[in-house]
């Protein structure tokens, strides 16, 4: 299922996501030593184009790709980068044609095996996949921490996705070499409509109001009931992220 077709969900995650990929595509840059631009990069999974703009600073042509023509219709206009409605199953260029593939915040609903078929299929040999998500992990406050775990995930449960597993045993018979992985930690402050926009943007959210029964209007009430305690003392409140990256490399 394809929970982001909807246009009323992707006008959500378009205001409500926050832009961090640029700490992400700033630790690529350092941690491959790279000194100039890959020529052309490939990003799957693009939804609304956050990501694909990040990648300018490493690139100098992007092309973003998105299963949902929805989220693609959002994002930003920019001349170095061009955007096409595609699976990343079923990628739609020529055989070793990019330097770069990335992938953010997308992986766990892709079909594993197929994907990484194509990215090999797409990329120079030694071209480089790099695949990164940012993970929501609470917050210092004990209390937010308790009501996430327990009210909001009880209220509304992730929907079943398949978690990356790029062991090097597993990454190798598909062509890959994995490189390294690292994690980021890293907070996010958000205001009380910011973090309301932010969980309504989740497909907890969308699973319960496109998806489901529920109004949206219904889902940002029980939010700001229950979140507005956390912000009594101040407008903005810190929460803490981990952006896991996987550096793989494609073999001959």
């Amino acid at each position: 299922m394809n929970f982001f077709a909807h246009k009323s969900a992707a006008e959500r995650y378009a205001s409500g996501r926050p832009y961090f990929h640029p700490a992400i595509i700033q630790r690529i840059r350092e941690r491959l030593g790279l000194t100039g631009p890959f020529q052309r990069a490939l990003d799957v999974g693009c939804g609304t184009g956050l990501s694909t703009i990040a990648v300018k600073e490493i690139a100098a042509r992007v092309i973003g790709v998105d299963s949902s023509a929805e989220m693609i219709g959002l994002a930003p206009k920019d001349s170095a980068v061009e955007y096409q409605v595609a699976d990343a199953e079923r990628l739609p260029f020529e055989d070793r044609v990019f330097d770069l593939v990335t992938v953010s915040q997308a992986i766990h609903w892709f079909g594993r095996v197929s994907f990484l078929q194509e990215a090999r299929r797409v990329l120079r040999t030694e071209g480089w996949l790099i695949v990164y998500d940012n993970y929501f992990a609470g917050s210092e406050n004990d209390a937010f921490n308790a009501w996430h775990q327990e009210s909001y995930l009880e209220r509304y449960p992730s929907p079943q996705r398949a978690w990356p597993d790029f062991a090097a045993a597993k990454i190798e018979k598909e062509g890959f070499h994995l490189i390294g992985d690292e994690v980021l930690r890293n907070t996010i402050s958000f205001s009380l409509d910011g973090l309301t926009d932010f969980f309504t943007s989740q497909t907890n959210i969308i699973a319960a109001v496109e998806v489901g029964e529920e109004t949206i209007a219904a889902a940002r009430a029980w939010l700001k009931e229950n979140l507005q305690r956390l912000f009594e003392e101040s407008s903005m409140h810190a929460f803490l992220f981990n952006a896991t990256i996987w550096y793989l490399r494609r073999s001959e």
